[in-house]
């Protein structure tokens, strides 16, 4: 393996690989010059369809962090997940939430190897390609892998959160590995909080 192979996924989440069997990753991330923090972003980059893209969108559920990975193509639907988790409200969480959380920052979470354990969801729509792109702990950095491995690794339940309004297209194309437009909250008046994330 090359220095720059070496360097291009985040120390953190190149260690997660190894630590999980998933070394030979490594060699097939790849680093742009430019960050990639948009779902759009990174699609352009790879040249690959906008719903190849996997977002990492951290929330919380009545405070406590929850991961959601969905498709560059689409938005959660916060009341969706809040059914889902079972919870009184849902919210995007702040910057410095997600960093504690994931040990990532914000534009660069990938699907996994996190610092602490939370629970995983990741949207059916994952499942219609044989490849999807992921941020590998960096804006600059992505990794492809199956969508059935990636959600495996991630240890994700699939559901159905994908928000069903598609007038809101153009805003999603401006997305990222992790960005998002903002979203109401669930449960509440109060908008979440207002964080773009990469749709990696």
């Amino acid at each position: 393996m090359t220095a720059a192979e070496e360097h291009a996924a985040h120390p953190r989440f190149a260690e997660a690989l190894r630590g999980t069997g998933l070394g030979e990753l490594l060699p097939r991330v790849r680093r742009f010059p430019e960050a990639t923090r948009t779902a759009a972003e990174a699609a352009a980059a790879i040249g690959c369809e906008l719903s190849q893209i996997c977002k990492s969108l951290i929330f919380a559920a009545d405070g406590v962090p929850v991961l959601v990975l969905m498709d560059g193509a689409s938005r959660v639907d916060l009341e969706l997940v809040r059914r889902e988790l079972g919870a009184r409200k849902v919210t995007r969480a702040r910057a410095d939430a997600v960093r504690e959380t994931t040990g990532y920052a914000i534009g660069g979470v990938p699907p996994f190897g996190h610092r602490t354990k939370t629970r995983v969801l990741a949207d059916r729509s994952l499942l219609g390609h044989d490849t999807v792109w992921a941020a590998a702990g960096t804006p600059y950095a992505v990794f492809p892998m199956s969508p059935e491995d990636l959600v495996a690794h991630a240890g994700a339940r699939l559901v159905d959160v994908r928000e069903q309004d598609t007038q809101a297209q153009d805003a999603r194309e401006q997305d990222g590995p992790e960005r998002d437009v903002p979203e109401r909250s669930a449960g509440g008046d109060a908008p979440a909080a207002g964080v773009g994330e990469r749709a990696l």
